[in-house]
């Protein structure tokens, strides 16, 4: 009898990443995550990221734009050596 292997679903490829974002919105980060622990849940900061992609795919293209307006652009980049 020949031998057959189980077909294993394969795993989504994952990407590391690095960003900017201002510091009191990181902090919210720490805040949501402090909120899920009390209500039983915990969860790293990539599984708190990925579910607020989900929520901005899921609106309409107005909603996309305005919750977008309401966030602030920043300059992006290292920050300039000290001579």
């Amino acid at each position: 009898m020949p031998h057959s292997k189980s077909a294993k679903p394969r795993k989504n490829k994952l990407i590391r990443d690095s960003y900017a974002m201002p510091e009191a919105e990181y902090a919210q980060i720490a805040q949501l995550k402090q909120r899920l622990l009390a209500l039983g849940e915990s969860v790293k900061k990539s599984e708190l990221l990925r579910a607020g992609l989900a929520q901005l795919a899921s609106l309409d293209d107005a909603a996309l734009q305005e919750a977008m307006a309401g966030v602030e652009r920043i300059k992006t980049g290292r920050p300039a050596k000290k001579a």
